[in-house]
């Protein structure tokens, strides 16, 4: 009989392991878990986490219309994008390995790449990995290490989950050499340009690093391109508009820079292109549902 349930089976532990700078991340052995645990997830597992899982084991995943089977002795890297519906099939008992998992909040705090950037979480990319024994030993000492990271008391030990994160994808990506050379769509390369053009004003270091480019417009004419075509190849690409991920970026700089600088609001939002740190307060509490001030208080005071 198919026992048919998510290996999103360390979800629950989440909430125990967070950035202070707003993120999430947790690793888990899979084969930690019991069986009344795995059943208890069978209906309602958590899809708001990008997930890297290896495992092996007697399953099926079921993933944008495709099936990839594993057998019981076979090993596999996948990465699941919280955006695309997919599940799991567990044939024979439970699958073993690790996983790890990350809210969309856990990249851009250190890095100008989100999840859904990276191309082992995009659906045009390949999420699912065959690996021989030599790549899986790889691959174990990786989450190994996210392991050892994640029970120490290192003040920036989630720098280094964030590389971890990173070296376990790179590697993934060399599986598929080829793969960065795939033909790219107009709107997927407007896109890429657009991104580029955003990522290159970050991060803030100093108070007189201002933003330049904090529009649409500002955007598209430097792209030499019409707003509106603009906004209809990032909502083709992203979902978002141009707007959407503009503010999303700006306040994940913002997050960034209240929680691990010096720089007072006032010269945040400068930096940022925010005429008045009034307009600046206004986006943020909009954005987060909280102050400034109220951030950074929370922040210096441990309650994040």
């Amino acid at each position: 009989m198919i026992d048919t349930h998510s290996i999103d089976v360390y979800a629950p532990q989440i909430a125990e392991v967070k950035d202070p700078s707003g993120g999430f991340f947790t690793v888990a052995h899979l084969g930690e878990f019991s069986k009344e645990s795995l059943d208890a997830t069978s209906k309602y597992s958590r899809r708001d986490f990008y997930k890297i899982s290896l495992i092996t084991g007697d399953a099926s995943y079921f993933y944008q219309g495709m099936e990839y089977k594993n057998k019981k002795d076979e090993w596999s890297l996948v990465f699941t994008n919280c955006e695309v519906p997919y599940r799991w099939e567990v044939h024979d008992g439970v699958c073993n390995g690790y996983a790890c998992m990350f809210t969309e909040d856990f990249l851009p705090l250190h890095t100008f790449l989100r999840p859904a950037d990276l191309i082992v979480f995009k659906n045009e990319g390949q999420s699912v990995f065959k690996l021989n024994d030599e790549e899986v030993a790889h691959f174990k000492v990786i989450f190994e290490k996210m392991f050892e990271e994640q029970s120490s008391s290192y003040v920036n030990k989630y720098d280094l989950l964030f590389l971890y994160v990173l070296e376990c994808i790179h590697a993934a990506l060399k599986l598929q050499p080829n793969i960065r050379n795939r033909s790219q769509s107009a709107a997927s390369q407007l896109a890429q340009s657009f991104k580029r053009l955003l990522a290159s004003q970050f991060p803030i270091v100093y108070p007189n690093n201002i933003m330049t480019l904090c529009t649409p417009k500002q955007f598209s004419d430097k792209l030499a391109i019409h707003t509106n075509s603009l906004n209809r190849a990032l909502k083709e690409v992203t979902g978002k508009t141009t707007t959407q991920l503009i503010n999303e970026r700006i306040i994940q700089e913002a997050r960034a820079l209240l929680a691990h600088s010096n720089l007072s609001i006032s010269e945040i939002s400068l930096s940022l292109g925010f005429e008045e740190p009034t307009h600046f307060t206004r986006t943020f509490r909009t954005l987060t549902g909280q102050t400034p001030t109220l951030f950074r208080s929370l922040i210096d005071n441990g309650h994040f």
